[in-house]
């Protein structure tokens, strides 16, 4: 980070972490005009937050087991529809049964979801897979429901562009050392950055932390415990889109009973398996394995699809680490005064869904606002966010029509999978650097579709760097560092979905990067085991 900034700031409200709950609240309380700093470890939406399969619920997915979430989930996806339109695609969605669903389940569902204020529709199975060719020919029973995709990346990076247009500031990469304690308030936090340095002494009235799965971890450095549970949660990504609506599976929630549409691909899972750690969180050969197999008497089509990326999150439950099954752990939110800790100056807020993130904002700035004695009202509900054009790159499924009657002739092409041209890269790398911010090819690809089409990178990673070098952004060794941690990541999302047309698709990227750059970074790239089974395993 190159930010020259002294070492004692002082703020409001120093918010910990930036996933989408973190920046729903530093716009929350800009709009108030509060003053916040945002400091996150990695990167927007690093975590969770950018680790779903994007769905805005209905509720109608816990509407049997959990009817506290499935109203919130109906209010707020609601509320997110009229007043962040540009991040959502309202597709609907179906829940469909298949022969051999608990029928008494399926008996129940409408009533349900009428009991939550959900509106579920029965439709004709013939109607239903007629319009979804892809769903099973068993399937017994469909009922519509007003799911919808909404893209996370672009709803956190909006509502942060907003706040900071009001004066939030952000810190990346910067992670939390230490708290500061006087009796029971917190008077400073120590924070570090990635790229070295001193330590900065951040003065905050209020800290509200914000951290996601890494919520227990921060509230044990002020020395307040929190119950919660690490459930991992695997997904996958089809080379094309395989349904128009989110097709749910029509039981109580289980694995691989989801697949999304997103943009050009759809994305099936998810998966529910305790973890102990945070550490190198990975979908697995096996559980991509479990999802196919689960989600394919509801999509046979996925028995024979190609998949091009696997990827994983941990959802931060709360609840006993002794509980059995994290299916049973309220997916409910948390908002934890501290009080009882001894602490007047500190809260947490954890749990929850994507979708009730603009109210597990407001419930944590009404607390934050009741301390520093501000009266004004939340406005989130009803306020629309603004547009901000560097955000505008993450959505995905542009065409090759539209990209070839809107483009200038002098701007080129970097990814032919995704349609990203090379203006939407200078966007966001001078959206960056304008805010202080280093910009780097990792950086690009999370604001951008760079790397997120079917050769996961191998052409349009090579090409972004080759363009960033070409204007001045890059010089001498930078580019391969950049090119090194870009495929790092891509390689790890690979790993799990290694074959058929995927595995030639990784053998060509081996050929190109780790012939083209060497043996070195071919070692930095490519964990052992995954280059010698890309060496060994031949099409």
């Amino acid at each position: 980070m190159e930010l020259n900034l002294p070492s004692v700031i002082q703020t409001q409200v120093l918010i910990i972490g930036g996933g989408v709950t973190g920046t729903a609240l530093a716009r929350d309380l800009a709009l108030r005009g509060v003053d916040s700093i945002l400091v996150e470890k990695d990167d927007i939406n690093a975590g969770a937050s950018g680790r779903n399969h994007g769905l805005l619920h209905s509720g109608a997915r816990y509407v049997a087991g959990d009817a506290g979430a499935a109203m919130e989930c109906r209010a707020e996806g609601d509320t997110l529809k009229r007043v962040a339109a540009q991040t959502i695609q309202d597709t609907g969605g179906y829940f469909v049964a298949v022969q051999g669903d608990d029928e008494r389940y399926i008996a129940d569902f409408p009533s349900w979801c009428e009991r939550s204020g959900i509106k579920a529709r029965a439709v004709d199975v013939a109607v239903a897979r007629a319009q979804e060719p892809a769903l099973s020919q068993q399937t017994i029973a469909v009922f519509e429901v007003p799911d919808a995709s909404i893209d996370p990346f672009r709803l956190s990076l909006e509502s942060m562009a907003q706040a900071r247009s009001l004066g939030a500031r952000l810190l990346r990469r910067t992670r939390v050392v230490r708290f500061e304690r006087e009796g029971r308030r917190i008077c400073a936090v120590r924070v570090q950055s990635l790229a070295g340095g001193p330590e900065l002494r951040i003065e905050a009235a209020q800290v509200v932390n914000a951290a996601g799965a890494w919520a227990r971890e921060v509230a044990l450095l002020a020395d307040a415990s929190i119950a919660m549970t690490y459930s991992k949660g695997s997904l996958l990504v089809t080379h094309t889109r395989l349904a128009s609506r989110v097709i749910n599976r029509l039981r109580r929630p289980g694995n691989g009973d989801i697949m999304m549409p997103g943009g050009t691909v759809s994305i099936v899972g998810t998966t529910s398996m305790r973890v102990d750690s945070l550490d190198d969180i990975r979908a697995t050969t096996g559980e991509a394995d479990l999802i196919i197999a689960e989600s394919a008497p509801m999509l046979p089509a996925l028995e024979s699809a190609r998949f091009i990326r696997a990827y994983a999150g941990v959802r931060p439950l709360l609840g006993s680490v002794g509980a059995a099954d994290s299916r049973a752990v309220s997916r409910g939110f948390a908002l934890f005064d501290h009080e009882e800790h001894g602490l007047d100056n500190f809260a947490t807020l954890t749990g929850g869904k994507l979708t009730t993130c603009r109210l597990m904002a407001e419930r944590a700035a009404d607390l934050v606002c009741r301390r520093l004695d501000v009266t004004r009202p939340c406005l989130t509900a009803t306020t629309l966010l603004p547009q901000a054009p560097e955000c505008a790159w993450t959505e995905p499924g542009h065409s090759a029509r539209e990209w070839v009657s809107a483009h200038r002739p002098d701007d080129t092409l970097m990814c032919e999978c995704e349609m990203v041209q090379g203006s939407a890269v200078d966007a966001i790398y001078a959206a960056l650097r304008a805010a202080g911010d280093s910009a780097t090819l990792t950086d690009i690809g999370l604001r951008s579709r760079v790397g997120k089409g079917a050769c996961q990178g191998a052409f349009c990673g090579l090409r972004t760097a080759a363009h960033l070098y070409q204007k001045g952004d890059f010089q001498v060794q930078r580019g391969l560092s950049e090119i090194v941690d870009f495929f790092s990541e891509r390689w790890r999302g690979q790993r799990p979905i290694l074959w058929g047309e995927q595995l030639a698709q990784a053998e060509l990227a081996e050929a190109l990067h780790c012939g083209l750059f060497g043996e070195e970074l071919r070692q930095a790239t490519l964990p052992a085991d995954l280059a010698r089974e890309v060496s060994e395993v031949r099409m």
